[in-house]
This record gives C-alpha cells, structure tokens and sequence, in this order.
C-alpha cells in the first residue's frame, strides 16, 4: 500500500540528521508521495506533511511533490474533497520546504506548462510562490524578476481576448490571470515604496525588477487589448489590469520619467546586436503603449503635471506614434495622434518642430496609409488626421510641409488634396490685411515650380495624374483671376513664360496625344466588336500602366470613353485658364497703348 511505503520512508528518515539525507531517500519519498497521491491518498500524505515530526523531512525533501501534485490537482473535479486536500498540502509545503528549493520547484513547473493549461498553472502556483519569495532573504529581488518574467514569458504564447464575447468567455483565463498576477506583485510594490520613503535607500534592484513587468504588461497584453469601455461588462478586466500597472509605476515613482523623459530603467548591455535590436523594439512598443493608455484612455491622467505645453506633449508623442505606425496599430495611433493634436491651437506649433525626424516621417506614414490600407474608414480618418496636422503649424511649417510632401507621396490624389492646401493658404496670404511671405512673392514661386509641372512633360500619362492635374489647373486659374498683373503678389505673372513653357504647352500636347490614342482604340473595340461579341470573347484592358481585370469589348469601350471624358474636362479647364491668361494680357496692353 502507498500509504504504508510512504510511512516507511518516514520512519527511517526521522532516526537521521538532517545532514545524512542522501540522493536515495529523496527519490523513495517522491515515488512514496507521487504514488499516494496518485492512488487517492491525498488525506493520508496531508497527516504525514501536518506531523510536527516530518517538518525537517518536509523542509528538505517536501519540494518534490510540486510536479505530481499539480497533475492530481488539474485531474480532480472542483468539488471533489481529493482536490481540497492537494490544495491544502500546497499550501503546507510553501509554509515549512525550504524557500529556495521550493522556489525552483515552483518555477519549474510554470516552465512546463502549456497550451489551455498555462493560465490555470499560473493562478495554482502564485499564491505558494508570493509565500516563498516573501521568506527569501538573498537574492529576492533577482527571485522576484525571475518570477514575473517567467510567469509573462508564458502568458505571451496565449491570443489576447478581444471581441466582447471573447472578454466575457475568457475561454483560456488570461483576463483573470493577469489581474492575479498583479495582486501576486502588490506585496514587493508596498516593500519598494516602503523602502523608498527611507533617505539613505539606495537598494533599486527590486523597484528595476518590477518596472521590468510593468513595460513587458504594457507591451503584452495591454497593447493588444481592446480597451474601451464594453457594454454588459461592468469592470473590463483589461482597463482594470491597466490601471493597475499604471498605479504600480506611480507607486514606484516611474511613471513620469517614462511618459515624459522616456527613460525606462536600467537597460541590459547585449554582446549580440539582435538581441539589442529586439530590447530596444519592446522598450519603444511599451513605451507607446503607455502614452496612449493616458492620454487616450486617460489612465493615471490625474497624475500628469499640467506644465507641460501642448507642443512639447506632442513632441513626447511623435516617437510613440511612429511606433505605433510601424506595429500597424492604426486605431491606437489615429487616436493618440488626434488626441494629441487636438490639444494644439492653429497656426500654433512652430516650423522648427519639423526639424525632428518624426515630425516628417509621421506625415509620409499617414500618407501610406491614405494610399494604401484597405479599409476605407482607416484611409478617411488618416486623411483628416493629416489635415488636422496641417492646420496645427505655422504658416513656414505649412510651406516647409506641403513641399515635403509633394516631394515624397508619389501619389497623385495625394499631390492634389496637398495643392488644395496651398491654394487656402494662397487666398488666405491675399485676402488678409498682413502679409505672409511664405504664400506669396519668391516663395510661393518656388513652390509653384513643384505644383506647376508634368513629371514626365507631354509623355506624362494623364488620367494616372488626373488629380494633380486638375488641382494644378484650378490653382492656376485662381491666381490669374485673383492676383491683378499689376499687383503681381503672388509672382504668378513674372513666371508666366516658365510656367506655359513646363506646364500649359506641354499639358496641352499631351492631351491631344493622349484623345487620340483612346479614340484610336475605341475606333478598333468598335470595329471589332461584332466579331467579339459573335465569339464570346472576353480580353484585359490595360488603363494607367495597371491592368485591369478580364473584361468584355463593351466594358471595355465604358472604360475608354470614360477616360476621354476626364480628358475633356482637363481640356475645358486648360482652355479657361489660357483664355483668362489672353484677357489679362490683352487688358495690359491695351492701358499701356
């Protein structure tokens, strides 16, 4: 019986001294314990591990057990009095084994788990394991990272609930475990802030420890999780999560120097450069994490100073949303952009902000986004975002802006909506009382040098640059009708002869290259058309360098005459602006006659 091999070993255990225990008795009284707890005898071995007697035995060889009774302890139903007991004998071990071997014992064992099992290991063994490191003496700083870092290094392997019903199921038990979690750290936060209220303090191992789990929570799960207030949840256990980390890095006095100054604690010195790479990507992503967790969401935003200007905010924020950019978080980063924006006045921050990096490369992201991302929702609010970073600068930080932009977008729609901008920002410089030198005279003709051309001159494709064109054409004709020949503010009229010489002349070749190779096709798709339509045939079209998808002749010929409409009504504004061009001369010639 097991029971009776188990008390065998006991007996000839207690007739020794602690220091004689040797390699064989540990293992009998594993495979002694393993097999009563496997037979159901789990009330038997608690009596043995409650004997005041067996506390030295206990102490020494008690930590083995861990391993077998975890597997007993996942294997017995919630009400069944077999779990109760394993769950008591836990319990008994973490109070008399030795605190360092049970520590091991218990780290162990999280190391193994897996799969569904990992959250329910985790929330077993954090209780036994808080009243081991609480007993510890050497070492418990170092104890208490390799504790957090193990038990998140674990949590990372499972998806983040994310979906309402995903939050309320928490089929795998993340969203418990990681407020447990939090609860298991508490005890070593009120040690670090009892310990700094101390003048001569100087020990920070344990507060460097815990501000290492708080930047792995923010990275994981936090930057994942969906974290605005659900409906039919009364306490969403990922905002509560949050708010306890924000509250420990408070406690620990962190939180400042992290939102602000970016500093994140003592950084290891990695001989490999990957492994640097990757510290210092998960340092950026939690540090994102953080800046919109309060100022988004709002978190801790009681403790933020209130001295800080918008422009500085902003600044601070820029890093974070390039960040978030790269990680394609696109909600978090429209969010905390807007938000930070929003903050500013108009016409307020300063042209020299564009002197930081990021303060360029956001813009041309945003534009990727614009152009690229497939969900129309993201491509409108990326644009109004854009507009909104727009409005925040100065008139040289719009001017310094739009040329970056028409230099970089490589996008023709883009390139129009910037030169709508230039056009407001025009009219604005003419119809008010002080004079901007960014948006008119020298400058502006600088400006218009960009705006005013065809890439590629007559052979440019049209429709591809339709957009660009027609905004182009449409500035054009309101700096002729608005700025008077005589006034010239704009220059538009001493750079007439460059701008018909690399822009009208060149426009107006194109379009007719261009009318006639289309009615040239349509010509041939009509020609043919019988024959196709007597054989069924169904061909590609290729419109603007891309090819479109199989079509039949008469989808085909749709696609045509629609080009040749946009090239009219690129061909109507053209002629607008040189008739009002021919009127403006002649009227000058005429007075001066």
């Amino acid at each position: 019986m097991a029971v009776d091999e188990l008390q065998a070993i006991i007996q000839r255990c207690q007739i020794l001294e602690e220091a004689d225990f040797k390699g064989e008795d540990f293992n009998l009284f594993l495979v002694a314990g393993q097999k009563c707890l496997e037979d159901g005898y789990a009330a038997q071995l608690l009596e043995v591990i409650q004997n005041e007697k067996n506390k030295v035995i206990i102490k020494n060889m008690g930590w083995n057990l861990i391993s077998p009774l975890v597997r007993c302890i996942f294997m017995y139903k919630q009400e069944d009095d077999k779990r109760e007991h394993c769950l008591r004998i836990l319990d008994q071990l973490a109070q008399i084994c030795n605190p360092k071997e049970l520590f091991l014992g218990l780290l162990e064992q999280i190391e193994q788990t897996s799969g569904d099992q990992v959250c329910q290991t985790v929330m077993l063994l954090l209780q036994p394991l808080q009243t081991v490191l609480l007993k510890l003496q050497n070492k418990k700083a170092y104890s208490v990272g390799l504790s957090l870092a193990m038990i998140m290094n674990q949590l990372t392997s499972l998806p983040v609930p994310y979906t309402k019903q995903q939050i309320q199921e928490d089929k795998l038990g993340l969203c418990q475990c990681c407020n447990a979690v939090v609860d298991f750290a508490k005890p070593f936060v009120n040690e670090v802030v009892k310990n700094m209220e101390k003048s001569e303090y100087d020990d920070m191992e344990l507060k460097e420890e815990l501000l290492k789990f708080c930047m792995k929570s923010l990275k994981y799960p936090l930057l994942a999780a969906q974290l605005e207030q659900l409906e039919g949840i009364e306490e969403h256990p990922f905002r509560h999560f949050a708010t306890e980390i924000i509250d420990i890095l408070w406690n620990i006095r962190e939180l400042m120097p992290l939102v602000v100054l970016h500093h994140k604690g003592k950084s290891p010195c990695w001989e490999n450069q990957e492994f640097a790479d990757i510290e210092r990507k998960n340092s950026a992503d939690s540090l994102a994490c953080l800046s919109y967790l309060m100022f988004v969401q709002h978190f801790g935003i009681e403790c933020f100073p209130v001295v800080f200007s918008p422009a500085y905010l902003l600044l601070c924020n820029m890093t974070h949303i390039e960040v978030l950019l790269k990680r394609y978080s696109l909600w978090d980063l429209q969010d905390l952009f807007e938000s930070s924006l929003l903050r500013m006045e108009d016409n307020s921050l300063l042209h020299d902000y564009l002197e930081f990096r990021d303060f360029i490369n956001v813009p041309q992201d945003l534009v990727k986004i614009m152009t690229l991302c497939p969900m129309e929702h993201l491509r409108k609010k990326s644009l109004s975002i854009l507009q909104l970073f727009i409005d925040k600068f100065d008139t040289e930080g719009k001017y310094t802006l739009f040329r970056c932009l028409l230099k970089t977008s490589n996008h023709a729609g883009v390139e129009g909506y910037i030169i709508k901008n230039i056009k407001d920002q025009i009219h604005l410089s003419l119809t008010k009382e002080y004079d901007n030198m960014w948006f008119t005279g020298h400058h502006l003709i600088s400006l218009l040098d960009l705006v005013l051309s065809l890439p590629e001159g007559a052979e440019t494709d049209l429709l591809q640059n339709s957009d660009r064109i027609m905004a182009s054409l449409n500035l054009l004709r309101y700096l002729v009708i608005k700025d008077c020949e005589s006034d010239n503010q704009t220059g538009v009229w001493t750079t007439l002869t460059k701008i018909e010489q690399n822009f009208l002349k060149p426009l107006r070749v194109g379009l007719n290259m261009s009318k006639a190779h289309y009615e040239a096709e349509i010509k041939n798709k009509k020609e043919n058309r019988k024959e196709a339509h007597s054989s069924n045939t169904v061909c590609s079209v290729t419109v603007s360098g891309e090819k479109m998808p199989a079509m039949t002749t008469g989808m085909q010929l749709q696609v045509l005459h629609s080009a040749l409409f946009t090239f009219d009504l690129i061909e109507s504004v053209l002629a607008r602006v040189e008739e009002l061009i021919e009127v403006k001369i002649k009227a000058v010639m005429d007075e001066n006659s």
